[in-house]
């Protein structure tokens, strides 16, 4: 008699946070018949509980905010500050910029407001699986980059730059990163967007905008007259490792 060889099994894998149990069957049903592997909790306790001492293979949370007891802003925040790095895309019937920024702000990947529709849901999950396959991945710049004095690690996300030392958050050292690997050349918007958000949302130009900002305040010598971090109008920004004078 053959032996019976388990199969394992491959789908991307996701956790459906969700209190709402129509809402929540349909989900499931429709990401399943998309290919996905899913699993689903009804409380932000039960999700805690599942992502921090369950053995589950969860690649991704999609997370309503409002939920009883601990609400979703509340879970990503525990998981960020325990060190739990898994995208979290948020549901929610808030629709506002501020509930939007505050959302990304605890640390999540995307919001989506309810209603929606399920293409778009999955094309925002899709996204953000490939932007996370591709930030874990190892980088053709090697472990260390280094412009104009300034050294960045990648693996340790510290920064040694000509103003001091800087701990870099996910998104900055992913937007250094790609623009690194693709340093001289114009990298579009959208071409950002989709490689360290994962996905075009409403906000994402300011977003965008206001990273380079940042990372021009950590690594360039006058931050005004950048040599670096280059804005190419009508298309987006370039990377300059080694200026001309």
């Amino acid at each position: 008699m053959m032996p019976v060889m388990k199969v394992l099994d491959k789908r991307p894998k996701l956790l459906i946070v969700e209190d709402d149990d129509l809402l929540a069957e349909g989900l499931c049903r429709n990401l399943e018949l998309e290919g996905f592997s899913v699993v689903r909790t009804a409380s932000g306790e039960e999700a805690l509980d599942l992502l921090t001492e369950g053995d589950e293979a969860i690649h991704m949370v999609v997370l309503d905010i409002m939920l009883p007891g601990i609400d979703g802003l509340e879970v990503c925040r525990r998981l960020r500050s325990g060190g739990n790095e898994i995208p979290i895309l948020f549901l929610t019937a808030k629709g506002s910029d501020a509930d939007r920024v505050l959302g990304l702000r605890v640390g999540g990947d995307d919001y989506l407001t309810k209603p929606f529709l399920v293409e778009e849901l999955v094309l925002r999950i899709r996204g953000i699986l490939r932007r996370t396959s591709w930030s874990r991945s190892a980088s053709p710049t090697g472990p260390v980059i280094r412009f104009g004095g300034n050294e960045i690690d990648l693996e340790t996300m510290k920064a040694a730059t000509v103003h001091g030392t800087v701990m870099l958050t996910e998104r900055e050292l992913l937007l250094i990163r790609y623009l690194a690997e693709n340093a001289g050349k114009p990298v579009e918007r959208g071409e950002l967007l989709e490689k360290v958000w994962g996905y075009t949302f409403d906000t994402a130009t300011r977003t965008l905008d206001t990273f380079i900002h940042r990372l021009r305040g950590y690594f360039e010598t006058d931050p005004h007259h950048p040599k670096h971090f280059h804005t190419v109008r009508g298309v987006g920004y370039r990377l300059t490792l080694e200026p001309e004078d």
